[in-house]
């Protein structure tokens, strides 16, 4: 029996953790059409029952992912894959609530959402001493400046279960909430983060919830924090590109992958150094051929093997490792020590938008939610909350 390539990653730390990116609700429906394609001599089928199967959730209280993570795209996906379920359930809600509009009623179905998925692997939860089997939900990215939205929200995505952490974006007013929410005791993960100052300001916000929690009296027993770097992201998504062209820099994709390997790299290390409580969570990563050596590869877990970070893996980014696992090279335990390459960071140090990732105080807090990475996932994620909205509409008005 033959260990999938995220197995291997979480066997160099005791303390790493492999999150399912996606509604737990979609599951069985991927598995089934990933086993599908997989070749004849494929051990996918344990592989893919290790990591998730209802019948050891309910009865053992365990399962290979450790958590769970959503967004708007992902919550939208869960709702293509059953359309006919989620339509009865939003004609449902609204004869629960006569004249509620059209968002009251898509924020009730998402909030179902949460709850049915949460309570899944709610076991989990249950069974480690609420430790893992986290599912996160996020706040409407469509108000990413809205303090007070966003709190109120995130105080209503935590009341679904016991098992649910808040995602809150990485902007000056999403920090703000995450000590508020800290401080009441709730979990958080803190998303749509890119660059070493959003995350200086993310332990700082935790650092001071935690602080006021303590002096109230708040039971942190079941707290956790995790701050998410979305790599591929950051090196595709920010002005890395267009900064080295109007400066006649060639810049290839290996040392966009150094880049983001540098930042994560300074963040994890402050926080370990500093014994910070809140854990890095590494999302957005990429199977790919290196430009260097013309291997497959997938650098944002191969870098960083050896580390205790969470990773958050999409079915599109599992089912691509398993068709290129044979490939990719052992894991090196002690990748996460090793430093990125010199020569590519100097380069990148030449870019604005490079220096404003990587060093401490890169950013202002009023300017992070006016980071090119931020500014495009803001929209990304805004359009898939508006088609779920529509969604909504669509579905009442017949």
């Amino acid at each position: 029996m033959t260990d999938h390539i995220l197995e291997s990653l979480a066997a160099t730390n005791p303390d790493c953790e492999i999150w399912w990116d996606s509604s737990p609700l979609i599951y069985p429906s991927w598995k089934e059409e990933t086993l599908a394609k997989a070749p004849g001599n494929a051990d996918w089928a344990a592989q893919l029952t290790r990591f998730f199967d209802l019948k050891t959730i309910e009865s053992e209280g365990r399962m290979g992912f450790r958590g769970v993570t959503t967004n708007p795209p992902l919550s939208l996906q869960a709702i293509k894959v059953a359309p006919q379920m989620w339509a009865d359930r939003v004609r449902e809600i609204a004869r629960e609530t006569p004249g509620a509009d059209v968002q009251s009623v898509y924020w009730a179905m998402y909030l179902d959402l949460v709850r049915k998925g949460a309570e899944m692997i709610l076991p989990v939860y249950k069974a480690s001493g609420g430790k893992y089997g986290f599912l996160s939900g996020q706040v409407d990215p469509r108000y990413v400046r809205d303090g007070e939205r966003m709190l109120a929200e995130g105080l209503t995505i935590a009341a679904q279960s016991e098992n649910v952490m808040v995602k809150i974006p990485g902007s000056k007013e999403g920090y703000e909430v995450i000590e508020e929410l800290t401080a009441r005791g709730i979990s958080t993960n803190n998303t749509t983060s890119f660059t070493v100052s959003q995350y200086m300001r993310c332990m700082a916000a935790v650092t001071a919830g935690l602080q006021r929690a303590r002096a109230a009296g708040v039971n942190l027993t079941h707290w956790r924090s995790v701050v998410t770097h979305m790599s591929a992201r950051l090196g595709e998504l920010s002005d890395w590109r267009t900064e080295a062209k109007a400066r006649g820099i060639e810049l290839s994709l290996s040392e966009i992958r150094d880049g983001e390997e540098a930042v994560l790299k300074r963040a994890y290390h402050w926080g370990k150094q500093n014994n910070h409580p809140s854990k890095m969570l590494q999302c957005s990563m990429r199977v790919e051929k290196d430009d260097r050596t013309g291997k497959t590869v997938s650098r944002h877990i191969q870098d960083f093997a050896g580390s205790d970070m969470v990773y958050t893996c999409p079915p599109g980014y599992i089912a691509g490792l398993m068709t290129v696992q044979a490939e990719l090279d052992p894991f090196d335990p002690h990748a996460i020590d090793r430093a990125p390459r010199k020569e590519s960071i100097e380069k990148l140090l030449k870019l604005p938008s490079f220096r404003a990732a990587y060093e401490f105080e890169g950013m202002r807090p009023d300017e992070f939610a006016h980071f090119g990475s931020f500014k495009a996932t803001e929209t990304e994620f805004a359009a898939a909350t508006r088609q779920t909205v529509d969604f909504v509409r669509k579905t009442l008005e017949g």
